[in-house]
């Protein structure tokens, strides 16, 4: 356990910040299985809209830092490729 009074505060700030961090990054790994379950069953349109919630669930925990950019338009690079192989 730390010593000092503002250790204490930054292990206080670390631990909700973690916290945080394991919130959006778990809702952002379900908004992509939606979108992947979505095309497993063939199911186009279903994988549009869900396409469309990932990708911007995606860019907001982005911009809030818990993942790197270029992770972001990789992810979404990715799903999107996924989706227009199954429309066309």
């Amino acid at each position: 356990m730390p010593h000092h009074k503002s250790t204490m505060k930054r292990l206080r700030q670390s631990e909700v910040r973690r916290q945080r961090n394991v919130h959006f990054r778990s809702r952002m790994r379900t908004a992509i299985k939606k979108v992947r379950e979505a095309l497993e069953k063939d199911d186009v349109e279903a994988a549009k809209t869900a396409l469309a919630d990932a990708t911007k669930i995606i860019d907001s925990t982005r911009s809030r830092g818990v993942i790197h950019a270029k992770t972001a338009s990789r992810t979404i690079s990715r799903l999107t490729r996924a989706v227009n192989a199954k429309n066309a």
